[in-house]
């Protein structure tokens, strides 16, 4: 050594070997909870930080879990930040500064958004700007909620049908919250309304307000439904301030829902990092979907620093079990939010075709967008797939395909992605024509 001198002392030594003994403690017991030998690089990551975004919603649970338990750190990426959203709006705007302005990186969000994002359809001025999706974060685990004045909604909305019309004849405008335009929020309301025969476009106003702040605004009287992930249904219920009509598992039985998504820069210039913040995230969906693990999920994010939300509201949703608010009541819900089984985590593609042409028949996007043409630049199932292998996912849990086949609805109707014009021609309230 030249210029520096180094003193070891006993005192230093025995600091140093303490710190040692903690950390191996910590990974040693990491490894205990996640035991899949998960996160084997060859080399470390380009990068040991990544900003991501979240909004308090059940379904960003991976999120939050990877950070809490260490699994980030594990994979070498010690200086991740989960970071709380305002709203879908605020996501798209802080993805677009990306880390380097002061935004997020990544982020726990409505899988059309990227698609949308990366179309330029919902970013300013129209500036396309290029996202992947690296992973689906959850299945199911939505609601339809209604005022408790508003009786009688299930899965079938036709009962609002005639209330909605006496209120618009006395001059009352009808609203329905949903989280984000073209988001899962949105086009699961648009399903409901339009299978019921209520025109989501000329029968009701469709109004935006951010997950959290769903409850306040029913409890005042601003809607008369709204639909949002959990807790925040559950939560209406336990007020006493509406009730939920239907779970969109009833609408679709497994339906995706939120994805993780980077933007595609970040990616690129960071294919090791990107890769193993995949992996800590894929560990941490197989944890969160343990039955045993639910109780301390629920404590976890429920704490202020994440939801600020009483466990009691993320609990009995999460475990299968639903008080709809009106006397129905199921136990042992097979509709219940999924993280893993089920391949819950896996982007099928014919998934994000179904997305897709949902927001053609309402006019969010294009009717000659090339949808398999973009869905080809957004969708990386190819890195799932690499993650997957990595930490040892058994070959039984991997899907065999990119598509699902082909799905049916409540009503009848069937989406099959080999054909998705077809399953659009069948749909009669629309905006497409």
């Amino acid at each position: 050594m030249t210029g520096r001198t180094t003193t070891l002392n006993r005192r230093s030594l025995l600091q140093g070997t303490a710190r040692l003994t903690g950390a191996a403690a910590t990974i040693a017991a990491l490894r205990t909870a996640f035991p899949a030998g998960a996160f084997a690089q060859a080399t470390g990551p380009e990068t040991t930080k990544a900003t991501l975004g979240f909004i308090a919603l059940t379904d960003s649970t991976p999120l939050v879990i990877a950070k809490e338990k260490g699994l980030f750190d594990q994979a070498g990426l010690t200086e991740v930040t989960v970071a709380k959203q305002a709203s879908w709006g605020t996501t798209r705007d802080n993805l677009v500064l990306g880390s380097a302005g002061g935004g997020i990186d990544g982020a726990h969000i409505l899988t059309p958004m990227p698609y949308l994002m990366t179309l330029g359809t919902i970013t300013a001025g129209n500036k396309p700007l290029p996202m992947q999706i690296l992973c689906r974060l959850n299945t199911n685990g939505q609601a339809i909620s209604v005022a408790k004045d508003l009786a009688g909604a299930t899965v079938d909305a036709k009962p609002l049908k005639a209330a909605f019309a006496d209120m618009k004849a006395k001059g009352q405008e009808v609203k329905c919250a949903v989280t984000f335009p073209g988001g899962t929020h949105d086009l699961w309301m648009r399903y409901w309304l339009a299978a019921g025969g209520i025109d989501p476009n000329k029968d009701v106003s469709t109004i935006v307000v951010p997950p959290p702040q769903m409850v306040a605004n029913m409890k005042v009287g601003n809607m008369q439904a709204f639909c949002v992930g959990e807790p925040w249904n559950d939560q209406l219920v336990h007020q006493g301030i509406g009730y939920s009509a239907c779970v969109t598992g009833e609408l679709w039985k497994d339906h995706p829902e939120k994805s993780l998504a980077l933007r595609a820069d970040w990616v690129d210039a960071n294919p090791k990092a990107a890769a193993a913040l995949l992996q800590a995230v894929l560990e941490a969906q197989r944890w969160a979907d343990k039955p045993e693990n639910k109780e301390e999920m629920a404590q976890i994010i429920g704490r202020r620093a994440w939801f600020n939300v009483p466990p009691a509201d993320i609990l009995p949703r999460s475990l299968g079990t639903i008080d709809y608010g009106d006397g129905r009541k199921v136990e042992n819900s097979p509709l219940l939010m999924k993280f893993w089984r089920d391949f819950a985590s896996y982007p099928f593609q014919s998934h994000e075709l179904w997305f897709l042409t949902e927001d053609r028949r309402w006019g969010y996007i294009a009717p000659d967008t090339d949808l398999k043409a973009v869905i080809a630049k957004v969708n990386r199932e190819d890195l799932w797939r690499q993650a997957a292998q990595a930490i040892g996912v058994p070959a039984a849990e991997v899907p065999a395909g990119t598509s699902r086949g082909k799905e049916t609805f409540f009503d009848g109707k069937v989406f099959d992605p080999d054909a998705p014009d077809a399953y659009l021609a069948s749909l009669a309230i629309k905006t497409v024509a």
